[in-house]
């Protein structure tokens, strides 16, 4: 910014990411041609961002690429003055003019032309269009949330569904894991059965369709199409994360083996291909390879023969629909869409599961897609947050390991000495200011750790962690979080928002963690905090609570009698009741277990102390119960704190 500002250069902004497949063609036509280069080197200060680094930049200029073209995307295209005003936005370009879209060489010429000319004019405008940003399109709408928001939610989200591929709205489908969790809640607060449906029909949809990778596992980023069929084939951490978490959520639900298959199947991917040598998680995997989406991923039926055989290979093609009639590129992508599953006997999935290895172990000597090996922070946290409720729904204490063994990379490489985190870890290198996503998204792992080990570490450290939140981030005058600390880069403006896009908002996952802080600690200042998110941005929920549904599932949480659950007593005995609490789902109940090797966890929640008093010298297992600051007489059966949760199907 300084270079432009000496040279009296406008700034050309290209902000994209590694796995994006329109990036690269942009990259290829325009920024390695010399013609491009030589324009942009000679009138322009040029600056390449990756939006996942850097989404404060991201979010703004994206923000204005809306508001003046009434659409978006990436790579996302801006020129701007040398103190970061934009002038000019749009998305991809291509090298020349073609088919109606003016070409990159024309754009940099005319607003070259303009610079030189009407320089004036140009910053005038650019003033008046930052102006038009702040006050429209990154403005909260404070407004009271009232109950009936979240019943506007399922409203919506049922009338959207559909009926015979599950999902909501039309192609492109994404995933949403958070629209499925909100329903999952809904269901549990008022009962609205349909709620579970929608979700089960997307999920089992989801699961059978080209968008899951049949042979080596893993969520790709959405379909293309309304069947679930053919995806674009980048894989996300972030989506994987997301999905894991509301397939073990809807087991818990149903107790269907499906979802726990699916959610383990999700795991092993991670866990194999997505996890470096120091337990740390990779960002994202290309659609592409050798130039091209999904060659990686796709099949022929000669080519599945030849690896498995005539025999082997007429069965797993007639199950998979790899056949003469292609899906994509002339091949065909693995799919289980038009297959009743409950068909498939247990003989026939171990012959499948046979086959599937094969094809694996021969498709992992192609030519790979590109592996974006940076760490973030945030993901990461998605991620930790997944596998420890994995490790605590399925008793597996694999995904307990490598939940730990991440979040101990993030406290070595990606905190400083003074405490603060920073975003991003690549090559040796760790940068750029922690945002808001990554503390709430780290609190959030936290807490889940604390769920699974009832560790006091974890609760202290989230209690730290929010600590830091409210002081850097927080919003004191108008509610809610900012998106970066008060010591981030100073921008064009301190962006704010709730939207819950394809990864939850930082302000929405706050919200809930401060609401269950509140109970798990007694310090229900905590839900005051919470309370001001619903307000500074009640206005633009209340108009379009699709767009929110993870701060729902908190909104609905603050709705809800949340019960406190405090489990003490012998180990053996205890157990029992622990693995009631958690292996079943009970979104609005907190839970300790206290005893004499976490006595810690009285000091970070002092309302435990006269518990604590009472049972610290006692063997036998209770449970007590404790609803709106009032403890029932503690319970010592298994069935009877079943029955006080409200549970129906207790596990033997």
């Amino acid at each position: 910014f300084e270079k432009a500002e000496r040279e009296n250069k406008p700034i050309f902004l290209s902000i994209g990411y590694s796995t994006c497949h329109w990036c690269h063609v942009m990259e290829r036509e325009s920024f390695e041609d010399e013609e491009v280069a030589q324009a942009l080197n000679r009138d322009y200060i040029a600056i390449k961002v990756d939006r996942e680094e850097r989404p404060d930049v991201d979010h703004i200029y994206m923000t204005f690429c809306q508001a003046m073209t009434g659409h978006g995307g990436w790579p996302l295209t801006v020129i701007m003055t040398p103190d970061k005003k934009p002038v000019f936005a749009g998305t991809y370009f291509p090298k020349e003019n073609m088919r109606g879209m003016p070409g990159i060489l024309e754009i940099l010429a005319r607003v070259s032309e303009a610079w030189k000319t009407q320089r004036e004019k140009l910053i005038e405008a650019g003033e008046e269009i930052k102006e038009a940003i702040i006050n429209q399109a990154l403005e909260d709408s404070p407004s009271k949330l009232l109950p009936r928001v979240v019943d506007r939610a399922y409203e919506t989200l049922a009338a959207h569904f559909d009926e015979v591929f599950g999902g909501f709205g039309v192609a492109p489908k994404f995933p949403t894991p958070h629209n499925m969790s909100f329903l999952l809640r809904y269901n549990k607060l008022k009962k609205q059965d349909n709620a579970v449906k929608m979700v089960e029909k997307t999920l089992e949809a989801m699961y059978k369709g080209g968008i899951f990778d049949h042979i080596g596992f893993g969520f790709s980023r959405y379909s293309t199409d309304n069947r679930w069929l053919v995806p674009h084939f980048e894989k996300m951490l972030y989506d994987n994360a997301l999905l894991a978490d509301v397939y073990l959520e809807t087991y818990q639900v149903t107790g269907k083996e499906l979802y726990k298959e699916v959610a383990e199947k999700i795991f092993t991917y991670v866990l194999r291909d997505m996890t470096s040598p120091e337990g740390a998680f990779y960002s994202a995997e290309d659609a592409d390879s050798e130039g091209e989406e999904g060659k990686f991923y796709l099949w022929t039926p000669e080519e599945v023969e030849e690896i498995l055989g005539a025999e082997k290979a007429a069965v797993f093609c007639q199950v998979y629909d790899i056949k003469k009639r292609w899906h994509f590129a002339e091949k065909c992508i693995p799919n289980l869409i038009d297959r009743d599953l409950t068909s498939i006997t247990r003989e026939q999935k171990a012959v499948l599961e046979e086959a599937r290895q094969k094809l694996h172990e021969e498709r992992e000597k192609r030519i790979h897609p590109y592996k974006d090996d940076k760490v973030l922070t945030a993901w990461n946290a998605l991620m930790i947050s997944s596998l420890a409720k994995g490790a605590r729904i399925l008793g597996n204490k694999t995904y307990l390991d490598a939940a730990e063994k991440a979040l101990n990379f993030i406290f070595t490489h990606l905190q400083q000495e003074d405490g603060r985190l920073l975003a991003r870890f690549r090559d040796k290198e760790a940068a750029f200011t922690a945002y808001l996503d990554d503390y709430a998204f780290l609190v959030n792992a936290l807490l889940e750790l604390h769920a699974t080990t009832y560790k006091p570490e974890y609760l202290e450290k989230a209690v730290v962690f929010t600590e830091d939140m409210l002081r850097f981030f927080g919003d004191e005058a108008k509610g809610g979080f900012f998106m970066v600390s008060t010591e981030g880069e100073k921008l064009l403006i301190r962006p704010k928002t709730a939207y819950d896009g394809a990864i939850p908002a930082g302000n929405s996952v706050a919200a809930l963690n401060l609401l269950r802080l509140a109970h798990l600690t007694g310090d229900r200042s905590l839900e005051n905090k919470a309370h001001s998110i619903f307000e500074a941005f009640g206005g633009n929920i209340t108009a379009n609570p699709v767009a929110y549904t993870y701060l729902l599932q908190a909104h609905l949480f603050s709705q809800a009698a949340v019960q406190e659950v405090v489990i003490v007593g012998r180990e053996n005995e205890s157990n029992k009741m622990v693995k009631l609490v958690q292996e079943n789902f009970l979104p609005f109940t907190v839970s300790h277990s206290l005893g004499k090797e976490n006595q810690d966890i009285v000091r970070l929640a002092p309302h435990l102390q006269s518990i604590y008093e009472e049972t610290v010298n006692k063997d036998e297992a209770m449970a007590y119960l404790c609803e709106q600051q009032s403890c029932r007489a503690p319970l010592s059966e298994e069935t009877a704190l079943a029955e006080a949760l409200d549970l129906h199907d207790i596990p033997e």
